[in-house]
Order: structure tokens, then sequence, then C-alpha cells
């Protein structure tokens, strides 16, 4: 079995920074994709940032020169760095990790609540 454990959400000021982790342990052969989501109330899940096992980063158009993605193959971590908070950006964030070599299985993490205020 596999857990996905995020931390490092709270409550920020508009145009102040949180740094989420998420960290994978258990039965962990191979991680594949590591993605941040995020659920605002009255509004669908949305893929935030994501990470391939390469390296190779993806972002939402909204969060695009804000938020940074990275990840600690060694420690089988994810990190989602948020600097210039705007106020809808408050919602839980979620990690989703795909583990597995060449099919996936996909865990997620029990989530952490963002809030900005104005």
């Amino acid at each position: 079995q596999v857990q996905v454990v995020e931390s490092g959400g709270g409550l920020v000021q508009a145009g102040g920074s949180l740094r989420l982790s998420c960290a994978a342990s258990g039965r962990i052969f191979s991680i594949n994709a590591m993605d941040w989501y995020r659920h605002a109330p009255g509004k669908q899940r949305e893929l935030v940032a994501g990470i391939s096992s390469g390296g190779s980063t993806n972002y939402e158009d909204a969060v695009k020169g804000r938020f940074t993605i990275s990840r600690a193959n060694a420690k089988n971590t994810v990190y989602l760095q948020m600097n210039s908070l705007k106020p809808e950006d408050t919602a839980v964030y979620y990690c989703n990790v795909k583990v597995g070599l060449g099919s996936f299985s996909d865990y997620w993490g029990q989530g952490t609540q963002v809030t900005v205020s104005s």
C-alpha cells in the first residue's frame, strides 16, 4: 500500500507565499508523474501543476509565473512553491502520485487547505 501526505497549507494574505509538500511512502518501486490539484467551493477540481519523472513540468495558465513545482526523487516528495498568492487561489490542494512501471496506480493525499485573504 502507498500513503500520500500533504503539508504546508494555511492562511496567508494576498501577495504572500506558501510552500506545499507531498510525501509518498510504502510499497513504491517507481513513481511516474506527481501532480497538484485544487478544489475550490462551487468549482470543479482542476490540475494546477504537474511534474514527470524526468522533470518536465506543466502549469495551469492561471498560476504560470507564480507557482513552481519541483520534486526530490530520493525522498519521493513533490513540492509546490506558491508566490504572489491571490484570493482566487483559495482551495483545498491535493497531491496525486502515479506509482508503477508501464501501468500506473493513482494515489491521493487527504488534501491541505490554502486560504488567501484579500
